[in-house]
């Protein structure tokens, strides 16, 4: 089963918003007297339109409390299963370098606190900018009791692995890989060892 790329325009952040703010300016352009069959359909579908909005905002809050929340970042790894990917030496190019990390630089700033340059990173498929359409597999690291958005998976690693993470969220596991922070100061890069990703996630398949 392919995981998805692109997020239903019904469950995209702002279309409640801007489905409402179409239907109610064109209710608001009908006159009722020149046209009231018009202006009444126009009013009903403001007020469903305004319905749908309440439900999406009520969807979208609780969503905000998952774990992970609807943009793919982890509270806690309690109650998550979390299959591990160790070093592999066969491996000639282990390391990829992580999309987006100068947007997170506060975030990586507190891992490396906590953690020091070397820590674990936990790849969540699904995960996504705010207001994008797109999907993207999020970097999560951790640090001791502290989870950090570092960004996202570089495409062409993401091309590779996002169906088998994909899989794996859908059974409500996760892997982590070894990932270390690179830079004296910012903009500090960060990077994964994606060499035994193969192998872990073969090893959870098969168990």
């Amino acid at each position: 089963m392919h995981e998805p790329r692109y997020k239903s325009l019904l469950v995209w952040e702002p279309f409640p918003y801007i489905l409402l703010f179409i239907l109610v300016v064109i209710a608001g352009s009908i006159s009722p007297s020149a046209a009231p069959i018009a202006f009444w359909i126009a009013a009903a579908l403001a007020g469903l339109a305004t319905i749908y909005f309440i439900i999406a905002f009520v969807v979208t809050g609780r969503g905000g409390r998952g774990n992970p929340d609807a943009e793919g970042n982890l509270r806690s790894l309690d109650g998550l299963e979390i299959v591990s990917a160790e070093h592999d030496d066969g491996e000639t190019r282990p390391f990829v370098s992580v999309e987006d990390a100068r947007r997170h630089q506060a975030s990586i700033e507190i891992a490396l606190a906590h953690g020091g340059e070397h820590l674990r990173a936990v790849l969540v498929p699904r995960a996504s900018r705010w207001l994008s359409l797109r999907y993207r597999v999020g970097v999560q690291l951790v640090a001791g009791d502290r989870i950090r958005h570092a960004g996202f998976l570089p495409e062409t690693a993401e091309q590779h692995w996002v169906d088998r993470l994909g899989a794996l969220r859908r059974e409500g596991a996760f892997v982590s890989v070894p990932a270390r922070i690179r830079g004296s100061e910012r903009p500090r890069a960060v990077e994964l060892d994606v060499s035994g990703l193969a192998a872990a996630i073969e090893a959870r398949s098969s168990s």
